[in-house]
């Protein structure tokens, strides 16, 4: 399992139109095989502030969700609406096994 968590700051002139290409890029991402979960957060004190929680079942997954029409298409539609560069961080899984995904 790879775990990657991306934290991203949007312009608050643009949190609205952020979401919505957001959700519908996790909701088309959870389609995808290689995808055990693909979450959308969004911060309880900073409204601008974005978390994304994706587990892949492995690495290749992980490049294969890159190359899909609705991972670009989020990409380059939310490009300008950030406060400044997403950043991510990627874990390995310790517990629960990865069969408990």
């Amino acid at each position: 399992m790879l775990i990657v968590h991306v934290r991203i700051r949007v312009k608050p002139e643009f949190v609205e139109r952020f979401k919505g290409l957001t959700l519908e890029n996790a909701r088309q991402s959870r389609q995808e095989a290689g995808i055990a979960r693909f979450d959308f957060l969004q911060d309880s004190e900073d409204p601008n502030q974005f978390a994304l929680v994706e587990v892949y079942r492995d690495a290749s997954a992980a490049l294969s969700h890159k190359e899909t029409a609705h991972y670009a298409k989020w990409r380059d539609g939310v490009a300008d609406m950030m406060a400044e560069p997403r950043t991510s961080r990627k874990f390995l899984n310790l517990d629960p096994p990865d069969s408990g995904w």
